[in-house]
């Protein structure tokens, strides 16, 4: 039986926290909050759990999960090269609501679905997660609603959609907005801006020349 933690008590937030730690790590499924929507997440390097996490959502391999980590380290960890752009941004706007697209580090043991060798990484500017992200290491976490129905930005919204599927949900509060992160694929020549979404992309085009999908 799911069970949800308000995150607003000190106590149910760490026996919250401590329990969604426990479940991701033996390879169940957790929804938690970011600083843009609510997120399921599990084990990155659990393929099991992965799998468990596109079913739970009703998705397939070709639309692999990105993956949220507690600290630049843990991203370089995961990549083949992070790059004087991809340092310039993440200095930039992480922790926030920025995901990177990277060349995955070849050597990593896992299974994401049909990746074509990327890993989509973001550090959350939020307390809970960051909590749980120091605890688990790199998580696989996708918006915690049914494929094709709008993203939860309440733990009540993930639960009536995800129900059972999810062991436990850590509440805290609306989130402070229902827009995405925006997405920049670094794996190119030039960075390209594959989904507009909370920070805007005047914003990044201050700190890097971007290639967006109304330019040439």
């Amino acid at each position: 039986m799911s069970a949800r933690y308000d995150c607003s008590d000190p106590a149910q937030r760490a026996s919250g926290i401590g329990e969604a730690v426990t479940v991701l790590r033996n390879g169940g499924l957790a929804v938690i909050p970011t600083d843009t929507v609510y997120g399921i997440a599990a084990d990155a390097f659990a393929p099991a759990a992965v799998t468990g996490l596109l079913a739970a959502k009703g998705r397939g391999r070709q639309m692999p999960p990105p993956v949220l980590v507690g600290s630049v380290r843990a991203a370089a960890a995961l990549i083949e090269d992070m790059g004087a752009v991809g340092k310039d941004l993440i200095e930039e706007f992480w922790p926030g609501a920025l995901t990177l697209v990277f060349r995955a580090n070849r050597s990593l043991v896992w299974d994401l679905g049909d990746t074509k060798g990327t890993v989509a990484i973001r550090m959350p500017l939020q307390a809970v997660t960051l909590a749980v992200l120091k605890e688990t290491g790199p998580l696989a976490v996708s918006s915690a609603n049914l494929s094709g129905q709008p993203a939860a930005t309440t733990a009540e919204q993930a639960q009536a959609g995800l129900g059972e599927s999810v062991a436990v949900y850590l509440d805290d509060g609306p989130c402070p907005g229902d827009i995405p992160s925006t997405i920049v694929d670094l794996t190119g020549s030039t960075p390209r801006l594959l989904r507009a979404g909370a920070i805007p992309a005047d914003r990044i085009r201050r700190v890097a020349s971007l290639l967006g999908d109304d330019e040439p």
